[in-house]
């Protein structure tokens, strides 16, 4: 393996000098969205390399990796899970398992919905840079992340990986982090592309929608990833659309992604997403993965071959497939001047901090227990399972060997020191799906004696700090959940112990929305935390005792009941007969709730601080604008408690009178800034007049609609603090 090794790096010397001295070259200088070869060097080592060694870059050789052209010194690919860290080394040919290095841990990262909490494209492009600096420290060449696509039902196992129900959050967030983990010449994976917003079915279900919704909801992150963050790969869903799957489905690859985007890189099918060879090769697949082998039977392999011996996929379009990888792999595995990679470092954990600390979302706080006042406070009782329950694993998909973790109570101890009588009990048991599906063991049922001991404990002390929610094997991949409850007897846990106890604190982790209408009607005090990776025991702990000012803002909309939801109020979830209709077209989210009038239990962008901001009133920089313009609102904010704090200003826009359907309002622009207690920012939001424009399927074409139309700015989508309006010509 050593001596192969060793010929397959003076392979990639030799491929490098290749291409950087080809008569036809014209070298250009390094950055991170450009190749540093010519297109024509990359068509002379095409024409170099046999039809079997073209192939045999189109198809995974391994789990996470591809085969290189050894004769021309051309690697494979090396990729890896990427959500929440790099996931640990496996054995090799040994599938799934493990390889039980000791080189292999890695930086726990937050979860996608708790970096889309804090509404910050910096801290998306720092984890973004953190990432990239581990894969590159790792060997690995494409990190299949971010994932991002839209949360349409609160129930998809997945919300805890991807970002938001807003099509804007989503892409500002995205291209950022794409930004940073190519700053390492690492490349982005994007995913799924398109419409992989259920796990239930996912690998069959045939979704049908509106070109409207898909352009307007479903696109935009996507496409900002790519003509914005210069994303190098994508990664097709497992679904179908419009009764072609996505790894195969000529529209989306070829027509929008290619066509109209100007995507330059790579289309990877999920692991096992590949359903056919001639329609997939032909309509813009690139590269085919998978989990099991023999690897030559794949589509992609032998299949492949013998379809263009055939004369059913053409050799041009095999080269063009092959041009890709070659480009893609001059930004990454041939990048002469690749920087070098670090692990596990003090920055990676600082950057886990911020952004946990800067996610966790205060939802009530009415008789200001928090932050904590330690005068007087002797005995705390720490209750609920999730006090000591780490997330870096769990549920089937990606998971992270985590170098440490620090859960919340050790979270508490660290933060309030020896000086304070800290008592645990678990109140809760919380065990895995497989078993629980084995043992048919039903967990809404309460454990009565952890319960009572729990009650007890809570009687006895002080103050009680309940953590509960859900967890990395409730919340997974694979499957959705079957509903909004809080598992494993919870909701009686938190009845019991506000009973004995009236100075509770309530602490909800997970990743997705949960029912917590008894919560929030019994509860004076509740904040939501999230799979907040290796620091989020610290983060949390800083934002209880008021190291942290809490400035999370929720990035998508809590239900009071399920039935709300839109796709559940349409019965357009999971589907009928293996057909997913989007009856909600572009109500999707806060823009159901708003338009239809409906009150939530908590709205999109809802977010609690240990100090309060009063908006003064909103300007426009004029009175009309053109197409071509760009508005400019502005607002004063001011920080009107005792103590700094950091807001997200949301800018939401209403068209007044339109001859199409809308929704009342729409996010078009946010920024979060700091503001010293006391003092007034002016915060000034752009919008450029094209980004009103609807989808006019008629046409095919963007329309900005001319007329009135009203901003409003506020603290969610439902607290509009201040209003003005503008007239498109």
């Amino acid at each position: 393996m050593i001596g192969y090794m060793n010929k397959l790096n003076q392979g990639v010397i030799a491929v490098a000098l290749f291409l950087s001295t080809s008569a036809n070259a014209q070298t250009a200088a390094p950055t991170t969205n450009a190749a540093p070869t010519s297109p024509s060097s990359i068509d002379q080592l095409i024409k170099k390399m046999t039809l079997e060694e073209k192939i045999g870059l189109l198809h995974a050789n391994g789990i996470f990796s591809t085969a290189g052209v050894a004769r021309l010194g051309i690697p494979g690919f090396m990729m890896d899970d990427g959500p929440l860290g790099i996931r640990e080394d496996l054995k090799p040919g040994g599938g799934w398992t493990p390889a039980n290095l000791t080189t292999d841990s890695a930086t726990f990262f937050p979860c996608g919905s708790a970096l889309a909490a804090t509404w910050d494209p910096a801290l998306a492009y720092q984890f973004g840079k953190a990432m990239g600096e581990e894969a590159r420290a790792r060997n690995k060449d494409i990190m299949l992340a971010p994932a991002f696509n839209i949360t349409r039902t609160p129930l998809n196992g997945r919300t805890y990986e991807y970002y938001s129900e807003d099509p804007l959050l989503n892409a500002n967030l995205a291209s950022s982090f794409v930004t940073g983990i190519q700053s390492m010449h690492v490349a982005a994976c994007i995913k799924h592309f398109a419409l992989n917003n259920q796990e239930t079915d996912r690998g069959m279900v045939d979704v049908h929608i509106s070109e409207r919704a898909l352009r307007e909801i479903y696109f935009p992150a996507f496409k900002m990833a790519i003509e914005k963050g210069n994303a190098w790969t994508i990664m097709s869903a497992y679904n179908k659309v419009r009764g072609d799957y996505c790894s195969e489905n000529d529209y989306l690859l070829n027509k929008v992604l290619r066509g109209e985007w100007g995507f330059k890189g790579i289309v990877i099918s999920d692991w096992g997403g590949t359903h056919s060879t001639v329609k997939a090769a032909n309509n813009g697949l690139d590269i085919e993965m998978g989990t099991r082998p023999p690897y030559d039977r794949y589509f992609f392999a032998n299949p492949l071959l013998d379809s263009v011996k055939a004369g059913k996929v053409s050799e041009a379009t095999i080269d063009s497939k092959v041009r890709r990888i070659l480009w893609v792999m001059n930004n990454t595995t041939l990048y002469k001047d690749r920087p070098r990679g670090s692990i596990n470092t003090p920055e990676h954990s600082k950057t886990v901090y911020d952004i946990a600390g800067e996610s966790i979302v205060l939802l009530k706080n009415e008789k200001h227990l928090l932050p904590l006042q330690t005068a007087g406070i002797k005995t705390i009782a720490v209750i609920g399972n999730n006090a000591v329950q780490t997330f870096h694993l769990g549920g089937f998909g990606a998971g992270v060997k985590a170098r440490y973790e620090i859960t919340a109570l050790q979270g508490l101890k660290d933060a309030l020191g020896p000086g304070f009588n800290i008592l645990f009990q678990p109140g809760y048991n919380a065990p895995s799906m497989d078993y629980v599906r084995q043992h048919k063991i039903d967990i809404d049922q309460p454990d009565t004696a952890k319960v009572a001991a729990a009650a007890a404990l809570a009687r006895s002390s002080d103050i009680a700090i309940l953590f509960i929610g859900g967890n990395r094997d409730y919340e997974s991949e694979s499957r959705d959940r079957k509903d909004l409850r809080l598992p494993f007897g919870q909701q009686a846990l938190v009845d019991a112990v506000t009973a004995a106890n009236q100075n509770t604190i309530v602490v909800v982790i997970g990743g997705a929305p949960y029912d917590l209408t008894a919560i929030n009607r019994n509860n004076h005090t509740i904040v939501w935390a999230w799979y907040n990776g290796s620091e989020g025991g610290h983060a949390l702990a800083d934002v209880l005792t008021g190291k942290i000012n809490p400035s999370g803002k929720l990035p998508f909309t809590f239900p009071a009941s399920l039935d709300q939801s839109p796709a559940h109020y349409l019965h357009a979830y999971p589907g009928q007969g293996l057909k997913e209709e989007y009856k909600e077209g572009i109500l999707v989210g806060y823009r159901w709730y708003d338009t239809k009038k409906i009150a939530p239990l908590y709205p999109f962008g809802y977010g609690l601080s240990y100090t309060t901001f009063a908006y003064g009133d909103l300007h426009c920089g004029q009175e009309t604008y053109s197409a071509n313009d760009v508005v400019l609102a502005t607002i004063k904010v001011k920080n009107s408690g005792s103590v700094g704090g950091k807001e997200t200003v949301q800018l939401y826009v209403r068209k007044n009178g339109s001859a199409v359907e809308r929704a009342e309002k729409e996010l078009k622009a946010f920024e979060k800034v700091m503001i010293p207690a006391g003092q007034e920012l002016a915060v000034t939001l752009k919008i450029p007049v094209k980004e009103l424009a609807y989808y006019d399927e008629k046409s095919a074409k963007w329309i900005v609609e001319p007329g009135a139309y009203s901003l409003l700015a506020g603290t969610s989508s439902a607290d509009i603090r201040s209003t003005a309006s503008f007239t498109v010509k």
